[in-house]
This record gives C-alpha cells, structure tokens and sequence, in this order.
C-alpha cells in the first residue's frame, strides 16, 4: 500500500511549507517577519498560513530531526544516554516517569501521565 502524501490537500509545494516553518523554527522571529523573508524570495503567504502550517507540520519536522540526530550520534563510537526516571504522586494516583536524554543533554524520548 503506497503512502499518502501529508501535503495533499494543500496547493503549496512541500518545500515551500518546510521552508516556511523551518525559517520560524531555526531563527526565533515573529511570524510577521517570516512572512517578509517568504514576500522577498517571491513567496505570498500570511502570516497565519505560517502559523497553521507551524502547529499541523511542526511537530512533524522536529520528530523527524530528532531520530535523524539520534541515529547520527549513534553511529558515534562515544555516543551514550541516561535514564532520568522518578515516582510521581498525583491527585493520591502514583505515576511512572520518565526520561531519556544523551551525553550532550538531547531529549531522546519522554514518558509521563496524561
């Protein structure tokens, strides 16, 4: 079964919209000023297009460069991970958490109660 594309429904192109949240993501500007940089390089989008794109495509990107940096360090000979874990009591219900970070301080995966 072939996989759907997560930009079907839009009309503009997957790299225009990778560009636009990875400019809003990589360097901390206002959306107003993402939207500039875009008019400049010949691109029409407001400000919100920006903003929705961000919260529909964001946590997709940012997972993606995650296991892209994980297995980029993995591949390292030196690359290790620790374990952070605690008992935590909430409304008199005892919850597991936990986290997995690497030796440079990357959050690798979290676990905690909903």
């Amino acid at each position: 079964m072939t996989r759907r594309s997560l930009f079907r429904y839009f009309k503009t192109s997957p790299e225009v919209i990778r560009l636009a949240v990875m400019l809003y993501v990589r360097y901390p500007l206002p959306l107003r000023n993402v939207e500039d940089l875009l008019h400049e390089r010949g691109i029409e989008v407001s400000h919100e297009t920006v903003r929705f794109w961000w919260n529909r495509f964001g946590p997709m990107f940012a997972t993606a460069i995650r296991h892209k940096r994980v297995d980029g360090m993995r591949a390292m000979p030196h690359w290790r991970w620790h374990l952070d874990e605690v008992f935590v009591k909430i409304n008199g219900v005892t919850h597991y958490l936990w986290r997995a970070i690497d030796h440079v301080g990357e959050v690798l995966a979290v676990e905690c109660p909903h």
